[in-house]
């Protein structure tokens, strides 16, 4: 029986305006003032190659924690960019509302920084009190830090919690910590790639799976109030 659902924010409760693609090459040529060379865009996630690059620069003058610090604010710009065109699944709120109403602790994690998601959601505390953005933790997801958490302050072992996110990092961070996973169509991750990632479960948004975890009885009323995280 699930005991609690962890999610991830975007494309999996909110649209995602966020272009990655861009987001490399911005950072490229930021590296490129600082090691004379513009660097392909990597395959891995933005925050990862921001990391690899900083490894890369010259030690001696500082430049790679420069080059880190201006990479970050890069990231932060676009991603309160992105937030200005942002909203909400129709959906979002009153799946959380539910989640309340049953007693199933909820947790929202995201590689994002927080203020991007308070943007779009402000009442975020309210509906979803253990929530841990990109600023919050010391390792993001896909590290299973960081939904590990979430689920400490929740109160709930890694086996009876579902991880639910758009893409195949979401489902690496749920295997990496133990948990049931779940995928959203709702992002730019087609069904294939997602059903390739390995879950437990393919939904097409977090309504649908809302309503097959009730019909499968996956889940289950809890007289005791979810726990909020300090």
């Amino acid at each position: 029986m699930i005991q609690a659902l962890v999610f991830d924010f975007d494309g999996t409760l909110a649209e995602l305006h966020l272009d990655f693609s861009i987001m490399k090459e911005r950072i490229a040529v930021l590296a490129e003032t600082h090691l004379h060379r513009r660097p392909a865009p990597a395959s891995m996630p933005a925050l990862e190659w921001i990391e690899h690059l900083t490894r890369e620069m010259p030690g001696a003058n500082g430049a790679g924690e420069a080059f880190r610090r201006e990479a970050l604010e890069l990231v932060v710009d676009m991603e309160m960019e992105a937030a200005q065109r942002g909203k909400l699944f129709p959906y979002t709120r009153s799946i959380l509302r539910d989640l309340q109403a049953w007693g199933v602790p909820a947790a929202i994690i995201t590689r994002n920084c927080s203020r991007a998601v308070r943007h779009v959601f402000p009442d975020i505390h309210r509906l979803c009190p253990c929530f841990l953005a990109r600023d919050h933790v010391d390792k993001v997801k896909p590290h299973p830090e960081h939904l590990k958490k979430a689920l400490s302050r929740l109160g709930v072992e890694s086996a009876r919690a579902l991880m639910v996110g758009d893409h195949p990092l979401d489902i690496e961070t749920g295997r990496r910590a133990g948990t049931l996973t779940a995928a959203v169509a709702t992002g730019r991750v087609g069904t294939d790639e997602l059903k390739a990632a390995g879950p437990h479960w393919v939904f097409r948004d977090c309504a649908t799976l809302w309503q097959e975890l009730r019909r499968l009885k996956l889940i289950e009323k809890r007289s005791e109030s979810p726990r909020r995280s300090p």
